[in-house]
């Protein structure tokens, strides 16, 4: 039953999500047009209006709505500005109810409400600047349809009672375009609102998963990225590598050329390390002047060739900042993980190799 359900939904309101929404509020539109005209039956079995022109005014309406629903659900609709329609639905809507003001005689006061749920239909979804659009035409249709009946049905349509409902409508539209303009007011503020919250978000996350001075993954994130690839590993026997990387004498760097120096180093050497490793391989800062390199699909001799590329160029590296120049090297214990090894094992033997680098004299790749 309730697969029954869901396929008659999807034919009638379709699987994406924007048409489904657009074509709903149209089916409702249609809805109302019926349910709008089909209360005029009841002025012509009471003898308030004429069985043909309210049967001709009922195919206008709902026929008219119908072909709205057709193009919107069809996709016709989406290479305008407004695939909705929405404008254009109110605008005919509103159409067939100055038609039916002229049709209902002494139970024309009953289109009135008509009227204003066809304007509110649009409240939510137009600009302000639309809402006045959509109250002028409505002003301007019913008080063409008052006028013309006033003069051809005077008898039913009595002048002064006509100009006393234009002037009820006269009232009642601009004070619909102001809560129109008081609603897009909101709608705007919670658009700013819903936008500056993404944003918000996306710092935290992007805070939460970064180093903030050198935009590379944080330990973290890292840790997470290395035990989704320890999984990946397993599931399909690919081999990855781990290299823990530690630039050379960094804290004389700091003590003799000052922090802001450090930092600087820090992030020429991540800058430099990125334009060296592949795209596939990950590197984070780990800690201080330590530095994490994850390497996807790699054995050791591969993973090695890489880092000793890497290690070169950080040699050949000339830093300027603040007018001083400075050279500084790499040191980096490598290690091939091993299926039946935990992380924490891994990386201790990757600590050692860079242990035994740094022993060895620094600038230096070491495979453990």
């Amino acid at each position: 039953m309730n697969a029954r359900l869901r396929a008659i939904g999807d034919a009638l309101l379709g699987n994406e999500r924007r048409l489904r929404i657009r074509s709903a509020r149209c089916l409702l539109a249609c809805g109302l047009m019926a349910y709008s005209v089909a209360s005029l039956g009841y002025f012509v079995a009471v003898g308030l209006a004429e069985r043909g022109a309210v049967l001709a005014l009922a195919l206008l309406g709902v026929g008219g709505m119908l072909l709205f629903y057709a193009a919107i659900r069809s996709g016709a609709s989406e290479r305008l500005r407004d695939p909705s329609l929405t404008i254009a639905q109110m605008s005919f809507a509103l159409l067939v109810g100055a038609l039916a003001y002229t049709l209902a005689g002494r139970g024309r006061g009953a289109v009135f409400p008509i009227m204003m749920v066809v304007l509110m239909f649009g409240l939510y979804s137009l600009t302000p600047r639309q809402v006045r659009l959509m109250s002028a035409l409505a002003l301007a249709l019913f008080g063409a349809a008052m006028a013309l009946m006033a003069w051809r049905n005077p008898r039913v349509y009595r002048p002064e009672v006509e100009f006393a409902h234009f002037l009820v409508i006269a009232i009642i539209l601009p004070a619909v375009s102001m809560l129109a303009g008081q609603l897009g007011q909101l709608r705007d503020a919670l658009k700013r609102q819903k936008a500056e919250l993404r944003e918000a978000l996306a710092r935290n996350q992007a805070l939460a998963q970064r180093d903030e001075l050198t935009g590379l993954a944080n330990r973290r994130h890292m840790a997470a990225l290395i035990e989704a690839e320890r999984v990946r590993s397993e599931r399909s026997g690919a081999r990855f590598c781990l290299a823990v990387l530690d630039i050379d004498r960094f804290k004389r760097i700091n003590d003799s050329h000052g922090h802001p120096t450090g930092d600087h180093v820090l992030k020429v050497f991540a800058a430099e390390a990125l334009a060296a490793i592949r795209e596939a391989d990950v590197l984070a800062r780990w800690g201080g002047e330590e530095f994490m390199l994850m390497l996807p699909d790699a054995g050791l001799t591969a993973a090695r060739l890489g880092l000793e590329r890497l290690r070169t160029r950080v040699e050949g590296l000339r830093v300027v900042h603040e007018g001083r120049e400075l050279a500084f090297t790499v040191s980096a214990g490598l290690v091939e993980v091993s299926p039946d090894e935990t992380l924490v094992e891994a990386i201790a033997r990757a600590d050692r190799a860079l242990y035994q680098a740094k022993q060895q004299g620094r600038n230096k790749v070491v495979a453990g």
